[in-house]
């Protein structure tokens, strides 16, 4: 949405406020029903002496539309993302929320930052920072122009920006071999092989991503700051991981508010690399499309492994489980194996009450949605190829054996 009648860029609660000549009434939040979630405005690319203004709201579809038109008259631009088809055609389907059929449907999606990417609280690090912020918004404004397929952008890291992960990767590395699992353990030295990780380097998103795309099918996308467990969710879905591309502010190395590339790099992507813990966090992000809130909620607080308890992963326990950002946790759930894990989380997804169920297709990189007799008759047909296929190979491996 484009507005050219402001005297500067605002983020704040008052929506009639951006333009005095807006009507109090007309544009009243609660008189129309409508749920202002997230409001945020930057310079517009298109013109100079205009603005953006990204709005993210809770209505139904007729008061959103009515809200439309009311905003018709006062801006330049009005474009609604998702589009106006966002819910299922069906009857029995209206209610759920939109989701990604398809790997490009990401890009809908992946710019919907809830916290920082550009704009700086206040108790963060680099808020008074001028050139830390500027060097934020280098990295939002790269990863918001990103489009499904490109390749990610190469980054020429600043000395200061290597010092801050070299800080970080010397600390970590004091830790790992007594608190790392064996993936972990296992897939370090693989990325110091495939993707330069080391102590002066930092490595660069496509060169991982190509090594994730060989070892389990993932890919990673670059995003400007934290996603909504849903939109984080959905990337799962199709083995594509958000990741941040800026580093956190150097005043303070060993703690970030949000996740940096440091974090990415160094926490998640080791794992990502393992095939089995990759198949579990694309079956979270399958069991979210499509889900209630709540249970989004849920399947985004699950998370795997002082004063801090240790309990086993139970995830009808996890997901209760408040996930704190601001310091350490207070409960650390530990599984034996990843394939335990997913075997539990296979069952707790089946607890999450959607009218349909979905099947990843690898060959187009959509979803299939299941939930009448021709689409599980599809599904029926091609695991029948898949099991001749394991079928032919027993046999030949009996022939040869003699059996």
């Amino acid at each position: 949405m484009y507005s050219s009648r402001i005297d500067g860029p605002r983020r704040g609660r008052s929506f009639d406020s951006m333009n005095t000549a807006f009507d109090e009434k007309q544009l009243n939040n609660e008189e129309k029903h409508v749920n202002l979630v997230h409001i945020e405005s930057r310079k517009s690319k298109r013109r100079s002496s205009e603005f953006e203004i990204f709005v993210d709201c809770d209505s139904n579809r007729e008061q959103l539309n009515e809200i439309i038109q009311l905003l018709c008259s006062h801006v330049n631009v009005v474009s609604m993302n998702p589009p106006d088809n966002s819910c299922l055609p069906d009857d029995d389907m209206e209610s759920v929320p939109w989701f990604p059929k398809r790997i490009s449907d990401l890009d809908k999606c992946a710019n919907r930052v809830l916290m920082y990417g550009s704009d700086l609280d206040a108790d963060h690090p680099g808020f008074k920072d001028n050139v830390y912020r500027k060097r934020r918004k280098y990295f939002a404004d790269l990863a918001m122009s990103y489009k499904c397929g490109d390749p990610i952008p190469r980054i020429e890291f600043t000395e200061e920006e290597v010092q801050t992960w070299s800080t970080v990767f010397r600390e970590l590395n004091k830790l790992y071999p007594n608190h790392a699992c064996r993936e972990y353990l296992k897939n370090l030295p693989l990325l110091t092989k495939h993707c330069d990780f080391r102590e002066d380097n930092i490595p660069q998103l496509e060169d991982v991503s190509r090594f994730l795309k060989e070892r389990t099918g993932f890919t990673i996308r670059p995003v400007a700051g934290y996603l909504s467990p849903r939109d984080f969710l959905a990337g799962l879905a199709f083995r594509v991981f958000h990741c941040t591309q800026y580093v956190r502010h150097s005043s303070d190395p060993l703690y970030t508010p949000e996740p940096d590339t440091c974090h990415e790099l160094l926490g998640h992507v080791p794992l990502l690399a393992e095939p089995s813990f990759a198949q579990f966090s694309q079956e979270l992000g399958l069991a979210s499309l499509g889900a209630s809130d709540e249970a989004v909620q849920k399947l985004a607080t699950h998370a795997l492994s002082g004063k801090s308890k240790v309990k086993l992963f139970d995830p009808k326990v996890t997901c209760k489980q408040e996930c704190i950002i601001t310091t350490f946790q207070d409960v650390y759930f530990v599984s034996e194996s990843f394939e335990e894990a997913k075997e539990k989380m296979r069952e707790f997804a089946k607890t999450i009450k959607r009218p349909f169920s979905v099947r990843y297709n690898p060959y187009t990189q959509s979803v299939d949605i299941l939930k009448d007799t021709k689409s599980i008759t599809t599904v029926v047909k091609d695991l029948r190829h898949e099991l001749d296929i394991v079928s032919d190979a027993l046999s030949r491996m009996n022939k040869q054996l003699g059996v």
